[in-house]
């Protein structure tokens, strides 16, 4: 059958007819009770969903894979069980059970949303939208995403990927990340998800994104829409979507220094704003450029930590990637000559007793980097 197909602008109100939304449920929906995933907090078929996993896996899931998700989320839930048990948490032991999963910010709004529902629901999660997004850190697509796979609530989603199948399928011809085209997509959404399963609808869709409708390489032969989508009619599969506009990402040049007494190391806490808040490091200066030298290095030791130290040896370096920055870390490795630990400035500490310390990625790569040595 030939179908004569035209993008649809970012401006357009009512893109998807009521005939086409219903085809596009009941296939999809079909495919998924075959093709669903067994996952840790997704409920089996008739069995009511625990909304405090659907809180703790959507914050984990935020810009990461399932696949990487999977052994933190039973830690996690091994861990602080119920909601209350994460709200009696101490940070440091929520931030010791995040680490390594990045984007730290998540695990403290996700300690915090756990207060708060303990402090103003009794307890219980928020059954709707409003309520939801009163909680630290849940936006509009976590508050969707609750909403509707705790408790069925026909709320409307958008990932990553449910952009890119509604991308294609509707043959969305602008750049992913103007708001006009974000505004089309929440409107698709809004109106494809129906009041009957709903929350297996949006997470069919994110399933069809993440298993059929890839980035790279997508599996159109084993699409259960590849009839309904426009994208595959016109052969433009792989030019949707339009990718984002995004700014090259800064290069910095950051210097973590080892510092060493009789076999300890010197450990600080982070600032409780910024990247890796709260979290712990060996001593990282941040406020230097790439030529530091060994002699800069053991003024900013002495001047930071009253800790007069033997002239510092540069012993590696490595690159870290964060949303924004492109770091390159220069490890230095300094011991010390005398001087007393200015009070509340750090701690020292053999490199296998850290296990009380949440300590970001690039801290880890760096403990292993000094053993290694």
């Amino acid at each position: 059958m030939t179908r004569t197909i035209q993008a649809i602008e970012p401006h357009t109100a009512r893109p998807c007819g009521l005939e086409q939304a219903r085809v596009i449920r009941r296939r999809l929906l079909a495919w998924y009770d075959k093709h669903r995933r067994e996952l840790p907090w997704r409920a089996g078929p008739g069995k009511p969903p625990n909304p405090y996993h659907v809180l703790v896996s959507e914050a984990m899931l935020q810009q990461t894979q399932v696949a990487t998700v999977l052994a933190y989320f039973l830690r996690f839930i091994e861990a602080f069980p119920t909601v209350r048990d994460l709200a009696d948490a101490q940070e440091q032991a929520v931030l010791r059970q995040w680490q390594g999963l990045g984007y730290y910010r998540r695990a403290r709004n996700l300690h915090a949303a756990a207060r708060a529902i303990i402090a103003e629901h009794g307890g219980r999660v928020p059954d709707n939208v409003p309520d939801l997004l009163n909680l630290p850190g849940v936006g509009r697509y976590t508050a969707g995403a609750i909403a509707s796979i705790a408790f069925g609530r026909p709320a409307p989603i958008l990932d990553g990927n449910v952009a890119r199948v509604f991308s294609r399928l509707f043959l969305i011809d602008q750049p992913i990340d103007t708001p006009q085209t974000r505004k089309t997509l929440w409107g698709l959404a809004q109106e494809l998800v129906p009041t009957r399963r709903p929350g297996d609808f949006n997470q069919a869709v994110m399933e069809l994104g993440a298993l059929v409708c890839k980035k790279a390489n997508p599996s159109c032969e084993n699409c259960p829409l590849a009839r309904e989508c426009s994208a595959l009619a016109v052969d433009r599969v792989s030019q949707v979507p339009v990718p984002a506009r995004h700014k090259a990402p800064l290069a910095v040049h950051h210097h973590i220094l080892a510092i060493e007494r009789n076999g300890r190391f010197l450990f600080e806490q982070r600032p409780a704003d910024g990247l890796w808040s709260n979290m712990w490091q060996l001593p990282t200066a941040e406020d230097l450029t790439i030529k530091a030298t060994a002699s800069s290095l053991t003024a900013w030791i002495e001047s930071r930590f009253g800790l007069l130290a033997r002239k510092a040896a540069q012993t590696g370096s490595f690159k870290h990637q964060t949303t924004h920055r492109t770091i390159r870390f220069h490890l230095w490795h300094a011991s010390i000559k005398s001087g007393r630990l200015r009070p509340r400035s750090g701690v020292w500490r053999r490199l296998d007793h850290l296990d009380d310390l949440p300590l970001p990625n690039p801290q880890h790569k760096a403990v292993a980097m000094i053993k290694d040595r």
